[in-house]
């Protein structure tokens, strides 16, 4: 089965992006249901309950972001070592990517877990809301290692193209999610550390099927050896070159995330925090298919560029961006036209019901950037699967910090429209964004053909 995986990231691209991209998107829609599994059953617990868990969204998005960026690293240098048919160098990168994965949650965890209260002060959490932002919090940041083995597993196999097994892993840990956070949220009486103690559970649950794939059953394309291994600096650099812009990618959107939530806290208060917070799973949910596809992209792209093969690698961006504009223009259309029903699943409370027609002005307004967003979001990828994730990094920074943190101010704070100035900025910047982020990508992959020949 792996040698197919590999044999089809080296065949057409556009049948290689359609073939990954439906089992990572299945992978990634199961991962965003965590966020909406959460929500339902936090819903319950109040508004301040609500909006504590929202500070702590930033803050999550950069470790979580830090693992998923680590495997992209992983992902792009085994699937070039893919294309150039080196199987040696892909084993080396994969062993390298664990030992990566080991430091950067040990790293990460004595770190965040100094520095989450004033970071959840800085946003403007206080009184209970800090209090349910720290208790959702603290358990998350000691179970990091979960998540960093886990999505950085995931990142391996995606990168010898074996996207199905990583899915399974998904499946497995979704399942163990949704049976135990009603149990931990409410049976035990943990309420907000009960939702985040579920989801490490389950994220160490498929973090350990990967890792049996990988190190027992060593049933894989890449061959993880730890007995005889030497540290090699050209491999470390290799994934991390990509690794760490994609872990800032995260660090910038919750950058981003911040501001609004500063922005909307000073505009709304808690009111506001909570329609944002709700809002915003849902539209996280929505663009699971539009990443899953850039993965794919990533992974052909790598996969042609380690070949040399400049036609493979403009059509797969072609490919890829015409698959992200339909999914996208498909997933609006729902948001819009279900957006009442959907805001209902985060506030089905006597409480929390006034949320309801905030949150679907927020759907209805933010979610008309994801067409665009879908092409905008594969040319990111390309950079990232043809080893070039500082382009990418950019390219986040100009989206989502300089376009669209600006439309939000501008529009929310200067001119005095309020939560529907933030949501139209949200969708402007993303929109204006992602438009020159294609052209970008149009005008580099001419280059590399000019160099390559093809």
């Amino acid at each position: 089965m792996a040698n197919e995986n590999v044999e089809l990231m080296r065949g057409a691209p556009e049948i290689a992006v359609k073939k990954l991209a439906i089992p990572i998107m299945i992978s990634m829609l199961l991962t965003a249901s965590y966020n909406i599994i959460d929500g339902i059953f936090v819903a319950g617990l109040g508004q301040a309950a609500i909006a504590g868990i929202g500070f702590v969204t930033p803050i999550f998005m950069i470790l979580n972001g830090v693992s998923v960026g680590l495997g992209s690293g992983a992902t792009s240098s085994i699937s070039r070592f893919v294309g150039a048919k080196n199987h040696e160098g892909a084993n080396k990168s994969a062993t390298h990517a664990l030992l990566i994965f080991l430091i950067a949650s040990i790293i990460l965890t004595i770190i965040f877990l100094f520095i989450q209260e004033p970071l959840l002060r800085t946003y403007g959490a206080s009184g209970q809301s800090l209090a349910e932002g720290l208790k959702y919090g603290s358990p998350l940041f000691l179970g990091l290692f979960t998540f960093m083995f886990a999505n950085g597993g995931s990142g391996i196999l995606r990168g010898e193209g074996d996207m199905k097994r990583a899915m399974y892993a998904v499946i497995v840990s979704v399942i163990l999610n949704t049976c135990l956070d009603p149990i931990f949220i409410y049976t035990l009486g943990m309420g907000s550390a009960g939702a985040s103690l579920a989801t490490i559970v389950s994220s160490a649950g498929s973090a350990i099927v990967i890792m049996y794939w990988i190190l027992i059953k060593k049933d894989t394309w890449v061959h993880v050896e730890l007995k005889n291994f030497k540290f090699d600096s050209n491999i470390a650099k290799d994934i991390l070159k990509v690794g760490i812009p994609a872990s800032m990618d995260m660090f910038m959107m919750s950058l981003a995330v911040s501001l609004y939530l500063i922005f909307i806290s000073t505009i709304g208060g808690e009111f506001g925090i909570a329609a944002f917070t709700s809002g915003q799973r849902l539209y996280l949910f929505a663009i699971m298919p539009l990443t899953s596809i850039g993965s794919a992209v990533a992974a052909v792209a790598g996969s042609a560029y380690g070949a040399r093969n400049g036609d493979y690698l403009s059509r797969t961006h072609i490919y890829g961006a015409k698959f992200g504009i339909a999914f996208g223009t498909a997933v609006t259309i729902i948001l819009i036209a279900f957006a009442p029903q959907l805001a209902t699943i985060f506030a089905y409370t006597p409480e929390t019901a006034p949320l309801v027609p905030e949150i679907t002005q927020f759907l209805r307004i933010a979610s008309l950037c994801l067409p665009l967003t879908g092409a905008g979001m594969c040319s990111s990828f390309l950079y990232q699967g043809i080893g070039k994730g500082t382009i990418s990094l950019m390219w986040t920074i100009i989206r989502e910090v300089i376009f669209t943190v600006s439309a939000t101010y501008i529009l929310g704070i200067v001119l005095g429209w309020g939560l529907v100035g933030i949501w139209t900025g949200l969708a402007i910047g993303r929109i204006t964004a992602s438009i020159l982020n294609f052209t970008f990508a149009r005008f580099t992959i001419k280059k590399i053909r000019e160099n390559f020949g093809t």
